[in-house]
């Protein structure tokens, strides 16, 4: 018999629904607000036919560059050959979620700003402040001369 490489080929667990996760889709799904330039994570829904991108994309994170009123225009990036290419396609709302990727990075702006503006009411020249990478942990010499022997606690059966 001859292999199928349809559209939807292969994904029999990529597409699975989670325990308890099936049926009809919620109302807040359809009232999620998106913004160009807004990063979303896409998140196939097998149970919406329409508006499906490729398997390819399920996981990915893009950026919005269009809001439609059923659909949103998402911005991928996917390499090809040794080339990363900038996919852009329409997908409907069902089939994406907003993504957190960008959190951290507004709480480090408004804290920088929060600092700035304690520095200026102190009346300091504010410095920037820069991230510093985790070191990694002090050097210590391990003693192996010390053996402690671990055995199973005896079963007990309690009536």
């Amino acid at each position: 018999m001859v292999r199928s490489n349809g559209k939807r080929a292969n994904t029999r667990h990529l597409f699975k629904k989670s325990f308890r996760k099936k049926g009809p889709e919620h109302v807040s799904t359809y009232l999620q607000t998106f913004h160009v330039g807004d990063f979303v994570d896409i998140h196939i829904n097998p149970a919406v036919m329409k508006g499906m991108p490729h398997k390819f994309y399920q996981g990915r994170t893009g950026r919005i560059f269009n809001v439609s009123r059923t659909a949103v225009g998402v911005e991928v990036s996917k390499q090809v050959g040794n080339q990363i290419l900038m996919k852009r396609f329409h997908i409907r709302i069902e089939h994406i979620n907003k993504s957190r990727c960008s959190e951290d990075f507004r709480k480090r702006v408004l804290q920088r700003e929060q600092d700035a503006r304690g520095a200026r009411e102190r009346g300091e020249k504010y410095v920037v402040q820069k991230r510093t990478p985790v070191l990694p942990p002090n050097a210590h010499v391990v003693d192996a001369t010390t053996m402690e022997l671990v055995e199973p606690i005896p079963y007990e059966f309690v009536v």
